[in-house]
């Protein structure tokens, strides 16, 4: 079977709306049937680790350069999926990113771009996965621990 290995981050921005969070919107393609909206990410090149492949990632998705990385946060995250008739095993390694800058600069990989508050990104994603990073995310910052059974928005 097929392996795959990424990082990405959690973007956000602190606005007197509160926080807003980075949600990209990926086209429909080879790896999935159906567009979604998601989080920057992408895989790592040689020599690279998990945090610079994620910062690479952020700058290459989102044009973003200040970018500071939280620190104590490192959420990972495995599915499977079918690609050119294979199956692949992915891990993904996601950080949380903080930046004051509101304009982004997408790739060619996206279609747009949303800042969102928590409840309004969440009915953006589609993916288990993807929300469960989110609302770890969100409890972290709220300092908070999605384990203690507490799930505040």
């Amino acid at each position: 079977m097929a392996k795959e290995y990424s990082a990405g981050a959690v973007i956000f921005r602190k606005d007197p709306m509160g926080t807003q969070y980075l949600l990209l919107h990926y086209p429909s393609g080879s790896k999935t049937k159906k567009e979604y909206w998601d989080f920057a990410k992408g895989h790592l090149e040689a020599g690279e680790t998990e945090l610079v492949t994620a910062l690479r990632e952020v700058f290459e998705e989102t044009g973003l350069r200040n970018v500071r990385i939280v620190p104590d946060f490192r959420e990972v995250i495995q599915y499977y999926f079918k690609a050119e008739g294979r199956t692949v095993f992915k891990t993904v390694v996601f950080y949380l990113g903080e930046t004051k800058e509101k304009t982004i600069r997408i790739s060619s990989e996206h279609q747009g771009f949303l800042w969102l508050p928590f409840k309004e990104a969440m009915k953006y994603l589609k993916f288990a996965n993807a929300k469960k990073i989110l609302t770890k995310t969100h409890a972290f910052l709220q300092g908070q621990s999605v384990r203690s059974g507490k799930n505040h928005s």
